[in-house]
């Protein structure tokens, strides 16, 4: 069901988008946008890993530096048939975890120091067979084209929004409601896209659980790893996080008391952690 809804959420985004496109110019506006969105995709695809490994300042790391780490990785690598991704740690207190990278072949897994210090070894493989499931599952590139399209729409609105303000304001469409109703689709569809953006996310994160429970053969421990995450991640937030990357973590950056709550990224942690018991109990069925 969530792999049907990403499509179904997929979908709508686009159409969306090609809503936006039209309403600006047309077929040359769906086009224009189009092509757009194409050239700012391929920017992110090669390029979006990098960055959001310097943004948070990750150090790739050897196994002789980090040995337990590096094991984990490396098991639950092969157990989940990937190509060993580059292992990166962050000095940060606060615990968590990502993965990013264009494809399998070329995918990272960060963790922060803070999560080497609280979590379990099983706990930690919980973890990382959680981030080693959106590598298998191309989460990456999907989080980074609705990433995109959430970008292109909101920059197509607002400069439409100007071009009716100042370019457009007198003529027929302005005249028999339709510059009304156009300006308020444009203020609208930022809002809605990013909506679409949240709920794709949350839809890879359960996904991301299940695969992480098979891979790490112990459900029970990534739902124990989630909760000492969550409590964490309340008390002590990443203060250096981004709205634009906190997507990519496996519980979210942020405190419960921030404004981004309103548009989370992550399903409720209560859902997450029953889930997994109702696999662990064998009443719900994960797959890889």
């Amino acid at each position: 069901m969530n792999t049907v809804k990403t499509v179904f959420l997929m979908t709508l985004m686009m159409m969306l988008f090609l809503l936006v496109g039209n309403l600006v110019g047309g077929e040359r506006g769906m086009m224009f946008a189009f092509i757009l969105s194409l050239m700012m995709n391929f920017g992110s695809y090669w390029f979006s890993d990098k960055i959001v490994l310097t943004m948070y300042r990750a150090q790739q790391v050897s196994p002789e530096e980090y040995p337990t780490l590096y094991r984990i990785v490396e098991d639950l690598s092969r157990r989940a048939g990937l190509p060993m991704p580059k292992v990166y740690v962050m000095d940060n207190p606060t615990p968590n975890a990502f993965a990013t990278g264009r494809n399998p072949e070329h995918a990272a897994v960060a963790v922060t120091t803070g999560i080497l210090n609280i979590l379990e070894n099983d706990e930690l493989a919980g973890v990382i067979g959680h981030e080693l499931t959106h590598v298998k599952h191309r989460d990456i590139l999907i989080g980074t084209i609705t990433a995109t399209l959430v970008g292109t729409i909101t920059f197509i609105a607002r400069m439409a929004g100007w071009a009716f303000m100042f370019g457009r304001g007198g003529d027929d469409r302005d005249r028999d409601g339709g510059g009304i109703s156009s300006i308020f689709l444009m203020i609208l569809s930022p809002i809605v896209a990013m909506l679409i953006q949240m709920a794709i996310s949350r839809s890879r994160e359960y996904l991301a659980d299940e695969g992480g429970a098979v891979i790490s053969q112990n459900p029970l421990s990534l739902a124990s790893a989630l909760n000492k995450l969550s409590i964490s991640n309340q008390r002590m937030p990443m203060l250096n996080a981004q709205p634009s990357s906190a997507h990519l973590f496996i519980v979210s950056p942020f405190s419960a008391r921030s404004f981004m709550n309103a548009f989370s990224t992550h399903p409720p942690m209560e859902e997450r952690i029953a889930r997994l018991q109702e696999i662990a109990s064998g009443k719900r069925e994960a797959k890889l």
